[in-house]
């Protein structure tokens, strides 16, 4: 899966995610933070899942596995400690 980490996510799950198989840019290695509507927008025109806030690679790869095709195409999970909240993109 091609994913983009926003730069608040742990530099550590890049590796993982990676090791894991999946096509990863970490927006924490840029020259500069284009701020969140840039991040999102070059998602989005590459074709990434935008992936924010979680820090825990393990969390962040369960996340992957049950709700890959949602992501793609284009639902919104939000993860909490023994919580998975799924919206789906309208229409689906």
């Amino acid at each position: 899966m091609k994913l983009l980490l926003d730069s608040c996510v742990w530099g550590g799950a890049l590796t993982r995610l990676r090791a894991a198989g999946h096509d990863v840019v970490w927006s924490g290695e840029w020259p500069a933070d284009p701020g969140d509507e840039e991040i999102l927008a070059q998602a989005l025109a590459e074709g990434r899942v935008m992936v924010t806030l979680d820090k825990d690679a393990d969390v962040t790869l369960h996340v992957l596995q049950l709700h890959g095709a949602d992501l793609t195409a284009g639902a919104i999970v939000t993860a909490e400690a023994g919580r998975l909240r799924v919206r789906l993109p309208t229409g689906a």
